[in-house]
Order: C-alpha cells, then structure tokens, then sequence
C-alpha cells in the first residue's frame, strides 16, 4: 500500500493559509470542469467558464513557479509538487481532474486540527491574503455566470458574452459602476446587490489589512520584543537564584558556627 502512494506529492507537517487557499481554488476549478464536461450550456456561457478556469490555472502556475524560486532544492519542490504543475496547465481538460489529488491532500491535513487552525492564527497577513484571493475569484466567478444566465437572450438586455459579464462582475464588484453594462431583470438586480454587498465587504477588509501594515509592529520586531523581555526574565531569574543560593550558603555556615560553638560548650562543661 505504502509503495502505490509513493508518486503522490507529499505534503508538509503544517498547513499553510496559501496552501488553504490552493485547496480551494482547486475545488471551484474542478466544479467548473464538471460543469463544463457534462451541462449542457449556452456558447457564450461555456466561454465565460472556460476563461474563469484559465485565469485559475494562471493562478496555480504562478504559486508554483514562486515556490519553485522560493525552494533551496529546486529537484526536491519538482518531485514533490509535480502534480501541481500538471494540474495547472490549461485547455487540457483530463489534467484538470488530477487537482481533485491536491484536494486530498491538504482534506488529510485539515483532519488534524493544530495542522490547520494554528497556521491560521499565526500568519494572520497570509491568511488574509489567502482569504482575499479566494473572495475575489469566488464571487467573479458565480456572479459573471449567473448574471450571464439571467441576462442572456433577454430583450434589451446588455450583458449578452462572457466579456460583458465579466466587466460587470469586475466593475460591480469594485462599486464603481460605469453603467456601460447592468441588469435589466429582478433577478439580475438581486444579484447585482449581492455583488454590491460583498464587494463593499471585500474592500473594506483590504483597507484594514493596507492599515495594519503601516500601524501593526513588524512581525520580526514582535519576535525581537519577546526574545528580549524573555532573556531579561532569565537574567532576573538567574540574579535571583544567585541571591537565594548566597543567602543559603551564608545560613549554612552561621548553623555550622553555632553547632560548633555548641560543642565547644559542651565539651568544657563536660
């Protein structure tokens, strides 16, 4: 059993947020796949998930191509990350499937928790990267398609292609709101406020995260901080047993004093 798992990539002792995030882009990818291979969809619908699942792919080849610059073993990261380069190549539908193996595993990972809750917490700025990039593509996403779906082949209607839905989605999401492209359907509206919301939702964690930046100490100097305050507590640690230890030496000797004295007297009266 052991020898039949040894072309899978292996995995590290401890998730990371962008890992997470991989995982998760990894999941959208493979249901747009599904949907792909097995709905029947309008042109222009098809055309839309085929470019959402481009632009997935561009993603997964960069995080790879970072990791691989990143890596001090660059034949080690190839050997055990290969399947992430396989399953980001484009166009090919049957390599896309094999992103179901990095599905599984960062799932065996997640199963410990320390494995996945402690990354979280500690590299608050990754997660929310992480978060933010899994946000952005997610709500692209479903709200292009869907607003294609309700929109396409309606009279005045003015989001007909995959473009239009996209700029929509995109300018939509920024509430910016050109009004070159928007919805003419209750359904679209609806949807278009949901976009409304996240997006307002989506910037204003991006403004924190930009703000802690600049008022939030840099990580190594928290790290500084409390290596310094530990070895101050050490050293008064120290200084203090140092005075403990004299003290009891200086009471030992006066006990061994008088136990003389003691005998001494004791001896004399003898």
């Amino acid at each position: 059993m052991a020898e039949r798992k040894k072309w899978l990539p292996q995995t590290e002792e401890e998730l990371t947020p962008f890992q997470l995030a991989m995982m998760a882009l990894s999941l959208l990818s493979v249901i747009v796949v599904l949907v792909l291979s097995f709905a029947k969809l309008e042109p222009e619908t098809k055309r839309l998930l085929t470019a959402v699942d481009f632009s997935i792919c561009i993603i997964f080849l960069t995080y790879f191509f970072y990791g691989l610059a990143r890596a001090d073993d660059k034949v080690y990261y190839i050997k055990h990350n290969w399947i992430d380069f396989v399953a980001s190549i484009p166009v090919i539908e049957p390599l896309r499937f094999a992103r179901l193996f990095q599905i599984l595993r960062v799932i065996r990972l997640i199963r410990m928790a320390q494995s996945f809750i402690v990354p979280m917490v500690k590299q608050r700025r990754q997660a929310t990267l992480a978060s933010l990039l899994v946000a952005m593509v997610t709500i692209l996403t479903f709200s292009s398609v869907l607003i294609l779906i309700v929109e396409s082949g309606v009279p005045d209607a003015n989001i007909q292609t995959a473009e239009n839905a996209i700029w929509w989605a995109l300018v939509t999401i920024s509430t910016v709101g050109y009004g070159d492209y928007y919805p003419v359907t209750t359904a679209g509206h609806v949807i278009g406020g949901i976009v409304i919301i996240c997006g307002v939702s989506f910037f204003g964690v991006i403004s924190g995260y930009m703000a802690s930046l600049f008022i939030a100490p840099d990580e190594s100097e928290k790290i500084e901080a409390q290596s310094k305050e530990i070895r101050t507590e050490l050293h008064d640690a120290l200084e203090r047993m140092e005075a403990n230890q004299g003290m009891l030496l200086k009471q030992i000797d006066e006990l061994q004093q008088e136990l003389k004295q003691e005998r001494s007297s004791s001896g004399k009266s003898s």
